[in-house]
């Protein structure tokens, strides 16, 4: 498809700077711009690029522009990163969606499904399975019994969903993650360790998110619970009876262990390790790599391993990469000590 810049400009109300006429079939990232391309710069330290790019259309913000002409046309908004956004849903949404029943599909008599609904090929759907209008379930997709999925849910290829579980509307289910799998329950007995029930279930409530290749385990007895607009990055392991609140973000390769309940509005990078039974408040800050092992207060900020404040950790790391020098600085303070006392 191809756009003009006043076509963009139209979409997001935007000022069109240059050649109004000038149009895109593609987009570029703004540091390998193409001719007939759009891209965006919202950053101060992208702005060279709105001289530079080869792309025929930027969408710049307008704090950003200091010239009444560029080389390029240019289309002046407010926030250029929101803008972009904008657009990519657009055209997505223009894309169109699927709908039916492809051939292979496997569904139980008692599964009901809602108006304008894809199934793709080879996905199972079983017994008393519920799938809410405008749902996108993709190939080789499982569906235990009992399980429900709101509206406007895309589930893609691969996924694998447990019995009980509950996906709310407009859920975004990414290739190869499992959702209901057994918690990591087993009791030590003299004959060895013997594996615990798992007869909870899982609940994503609307509008979370969950990337590839994570798995979201059941409760022991009860939920693990995804709360409202969370978002979760690829390879993420949540275990038994976790609570997490609404509108978290949680970055790829973090692993939050059984019964930790999480507060709403937190930012957790990569590879964090959080261990079990503890609470973590809302507005919190945990920094890449850290491990937590103790409960945090709304809008604390924590690094390290053993996390601790990331003030107090980057003050003290100052001291650690010096502390040979240190060292060294006590010795000779000790031997200058002793050689004034021989004397």
């Amino acid at each position: 498809m191809e756009f003009t810049a006043s076509q963009i400009a139209s979409f997001i109300n935007g000022k069109i700077i240059g050649d109004e006429t000038a149009t895109i079939s593609g987009v570029s990232p703004i540091e390998s711009g193409e001719k007939g391309h759009l891209s965006f710069v919202a950053q101060e330290r992208f702005a060279d690029h709105i001289e530079t790019s080869k792309c025929s259309v930027l969408i710049v913000s307008e704090k950003l522009l200091t010239k009444d002409s560029y080389p390029t046309t240019v289309i002046a908004v407010e926030d250029a990163y929101l803008s972009f956004q904008i657009l990519m849903n657009l055209y997505k949404e223009m894309q169109g969606r699927k709908s039916g029943i492809e051939d292979g599909a496997v569904f139980h008599k008692t599964a009901e499904v809602g108006e304008n609904v894809y199934v793709g090929a080879f996905t199972c759907v079983s017994e008393k399975v519920k799938i809410g209008d405008e749902s996108q379930i993709y190939p080789q997709v499982f569906i235990g019994k009992n399980v429900k999925i709101g509206k406007n849910c895309v589930i893609y290829s691969g996924v694998r969903i447990y019995d009980y579980c509950v996906i709310g509307d407009n859920c975004i289910v990414h290739s190869n993650t499992v959702i209901g799998s057994d918690g990591f329950g087993f009791q030590p007995t003299k004959d060895g360790y013997q594996k615990i029930p798992q007869l909870g279930n899982v609940i994503l409530e609307d509008d979370v998110e969950v990337g590839a290749n994570c798995t979201i385990d059941r409760g022991t007895i009860g939920s693990t619970v995804i709360g409202k607009g969370t978002k979760i990055d690829n390879l993420i392991q949540i275990a038994h009876n976790v609570k997490i609140g609404q509108n978290n973000v949680i970055a790829a390769q973090t692993g939050i262990a059984g019964s930790t309940v999480i507060g709403d509005w937190n930012q957790i990078g990569g590879q964090v390790g959080i261990v079990g039974h503890i609470t973590i408040g809302s507005q919190v800050r945990i920094q890449a790599q850290s491990g937590v092992n103790s409960s945090a207060k709304d809008s604390e900020i924590l690094y390290g391993s053993p996390a601790i404040n990331a003030g107090e950790y980057r003050r003290n790391y100052v001291h650690f990469r010096n502390f040979s020098q240190i060292v060294k600085r006590i010795n000779d303070l000790e031997n200058n000590s002793k050689d004034k006392t021989n004397e």
